[in-house]
C-alpha cells in the first residue's frame, strides 16, 4: 500500500537536462469512479492501474466502511469485492481526506440509498463549496445536510425514492454533473443534464462500460433511471490509464528545456482531458502523440513524446478551461518560462480548489522573481523570467499541484529551491520524486 514516510520538505536543484521515459500513475478521476461503482457491484472486480494515492486509497477505505472488501493483488492491482448494491450504515463519518471529487461523487451515489451517511475530510476539503451538489440532489428527493460553515462539509446524506429531473448547470463542473448522473441511476424516469460547456466525460465512459444507458447530444446528457433498486451492476475487469494531469508536470518541464526529451507511456488521451496538449502546441512545444490502437475500456490511451524548445506566451481561457483546470498551475510555470505574455482567464473556479490557486500561484511566482499580476478570474504572467530561489522555503499551501509545479520551476532556478509542505503530493502522485530523479533531476527530501 502507501509508504508511511511522507517527507515534509524538499529541495530541488537546478537541472540541465531531462531524458528517458516513464509511465505516470493511474488517472485519479477514473480511479474514483471505478472504485465507487466496483464497490457496489455484484462480485469481485479486478482493477489494474488504480491510483495508489492517499485520496484514492482513502476512498476505498470509505467504501469498506459501507460494506465493500478491497485487497491488493499480486499483480500490483486491486481486487474489489462489491456489496451487490447493499450498503451498511457506518459507525462514524467517512473521512475522504483531501478529495473533493470523492465527496461530491459519493454524495450523488449515496443519494440513491436510504441509509444515512456522513461525509467529512481534512480542513481543506471542509472549506470547499458543496451547495453546488446540494441543490440538484435535493430536487431529486435526497435529504442533504451541510453541517459545516458556509455550506461546506461535514455533509450528511439520506437518500432513496429519487425522481428524475432536468437540470441546467450554472457552472461547468464534471464533479457536479457526475454526482447527478450517479444519483439518476436510482431515480424514476430519465434525468437530463445541460452543461454550459463540455467537461470531462469519465462518468459517461464508465457507465457505458457497465452497459448502462447514457445518451449525449452536444451539451445535453440523459441518464435512464432504474428506480430504487438501482441499475444492474456486475463485477468486471478494469484497466485505468495513466493520468495526463500528472504527465503535465513532465510535459512542461521538458518542453521548456531545449536539451531535454522524454516519452510518457500509457497515458490517457481522452479528448476531454487533452486540452493541455493544445495549449502547449500553441506555445510552440514539440509534441508527438501515438495512440494505442489495442487500448481497452473505452478510454483512449497512448504515449506522448515531448522535446525541449523555446516556448512563447499565449492566452488560456474560455471553453478550454474546464478541461484543463487541474493543469493551470503547471501552465502558469510554462508561462513564466516562455517568451512574452501569458494570460489565464475565465478560471475563477481555481479559487475554490485545495487552495485559492490563483492567489497561491501568483504569490509563489512573485516570490521567485516572476512578473505576475493576479486577476479575479486568473492571472497575467510575463516571461521569460530569471527564477531566483529565495533563502526561505516556499510554502505549498497544502496543495499538491502547487507543490509539484514549484518543484518543476525549481529545476530552472539559479539556486536550489526549497519547498515546505510537500507531503500533500501523496494525494495524487505517489512516486513523483522518484520520477523526477529518474529523468535526471536532483532533489533532497527531509
Amino acid at each position: 500500500m502507501l509508504s508511511m514516510y511522507k517527507p515534509d520538505t524538499a529541495t530541488v536543484h537546478p537541472c540541465g537536462k531531462l531524458s528517458g521515459s516513464l509511465a505516470v500513475p493511474g488517472d485519479k478521476s477514473i480511479s474514483h469512479r471505478v472504485g465507487m461503482l466496483a464497490s457496489i457491484s455484484a462480485g469481485i472486480s479486478r482493477v489494474q492501474g488504480y491510483l495508489n494515492s492517499s485520496d484514492c486509497v482513502g476512498l476505498l477505505r470509505a467504501m469498506e466502511a459501507l460494506g465493500a472488501c478491497t485487497m491488493r493483488s499480486k499483480d500490483d492491482g486491486f481486487a474489489i469485492h462489491g456489496t451487490g448494491k447493499k450498503i451498511l450504515e457506518p459507525s462514524g463519518a467517512l473521512d475522504l481526506g483531501n478529495s473533493g471529487t470523492a465527496m461530491r461523487l459519493l454524495t450523488g451515489l449515496l443519494s440513491g440509498f436510504s441509509t444515512p451517511v456522513t461525509l467529512s475530510g481534512d480542513e481543506s476539503l471542509r472549506s470547499r463549496p458543496m451547495r453546488r451538489i446540494e441543490e440538484p440532489l435535493r430536487r431529486m428527493g435526497a435529504r442533504i445536510q451541510l453541517t459545516g460553515e458556509r455550506g461546506c462539509a461535514p455533509l450528511r446524506v439520506n437518500g432513496g425514492n429519487l425522481k428524475a429531473i432536468e437540470y441546467e448547470m450554472p457552472m461547468a463542473s464534471a464533479q457536479v454533473k457526475s454526482a447527478i448522473m450517479l444519483a439518476a441511476l436510482f431515480a424514476k424516469g430519465t434525468t437530463t443534464i445541460i452543461e454550459p460547456a463540455p467537461t470531462r466525460d469519465h462518468t459517461e465512459q464508465v457507465l457505458r462500460m457497465l452497459g448502462l444507458p447514457v445518451r449525449v447530444d452536444g451539451l445535453t446528457i440523459s441518464v435512464e433511471g432504474f428506480g430504487p433498486e438501482g441499475p444492474p451492476l456486475k463485477a468486471r475487469s478494469w484497466s485505468i490509464p495513466g493520468d495526463i494531469s500528472s504527465a503535465a508536470f513532465w510535459l512542461v518541464a521538458v518542453a521548456a528545456n531545449r536539451r531535454s526529451s522524454v516519452t510518457i507511456r500509457g497515458v490517457g488521451l481522452n479528448p476531454r482531458r487533452t486540452a493541455i496538449l493544445g495549449v502547449l502546441e500553441r506555445m510552440g512545444a514539440k509534441l508527438k502523440v501515438h495512440m494505442d490502437k489495442n487500448a481497452r475500456d473505452g478510454e483512449p490511451v497512448g504515449e506522448v513524446r515531448v522535446s525541449g524548445t523555446r516556448l512563447k506566451g499565449t492566452v488560456i481561457g474560455g471553453e478550454e478551461i474546464p478541461n484543463l483546470i487541474d493543469e493551470i498551475p503547471i501552465l502558469a510555470v510554462a508561462g513564466a518560462l516562455a517568451e512574452g505574455e501569458t494570460v489565464i482567464k475565465d478560471a475563477a473556479e481555481l479559487r475554490v480548489k485545495e487552495s485559492d490557486r490563483i492567489q497561491s500561484i501568483c504569490q509563489s511566482l512573485t516570490a521567485l522573481g516572476v512578473e505576475c499580476e493576479e486577476m479575479e478570474d486568473g492571472m497575467r504572467i510575463v516571461g521569460p523570467a530569471t527564477i531566483h530561489a529565495p533563502r526561505k522555503p516556499l510554502p505549498s499551501f497544502g496543495d499538491h499541484r502547487i507543490a509539484m509545479s514549484l518543484a518543476v520551476l525549481g529545476m530552472f532556478a539559479d539556486e536550489p529551491l526549497t519547498i515546505r509542505g510537500v507531503e500533500c503530493i501523496e494525494t495524487s502522485y505517489p512516486g513523483f520524486w522518484d520520477h523526477l530523479k529518474g529523468l535526471g533531476g536532483h532533489v533532497e527530501q527531509y
